[in-house]
């Protein structure tokens, strides 16, 4: 069994767990439903901060590789420049 598979049982199993005992705790319906309302909100915030940093960690590391990327492609059209400036006696 994979690593990612076991951490997503784990984290089913915990939210799981926490709706359950939410559900089963001594509250009024109206409270319960409050809370789970809350948790919620609160669980989608986090996972928009996590897709922001995410996206953010993406498109820093996707502008890292095209900067390379055009660094190279600028050091083999130096290359190709100075291959043609060579004398013919000095081809092989």
């Amino acid at each position: 069994m994979s690593k990612e598979k076991i951490i997503i049982g784990v984290l089913a199993g915990l939210a799981a767990g926490t709706l359950l005992g939410i559900l089963f705790a001594p509250d009024e319906g109206s409270e319960t439903r409050k809370k789970i309302s809350k948790k919620s909100a609160d669980t989608i915030d986090e996972l928009k901060d996590k897709f922001t940093d995410l996206m953010a960690d993406f498109n820093d590391k996707f502008e890292a590789a095209k900067d390379e990327a055009q660094e190279l492609i600028e050091k083999g059209k130096q290359e190709v420049k100075d291959l043609m400036k060579e004398p013919a006696s000095h081809k092989s």
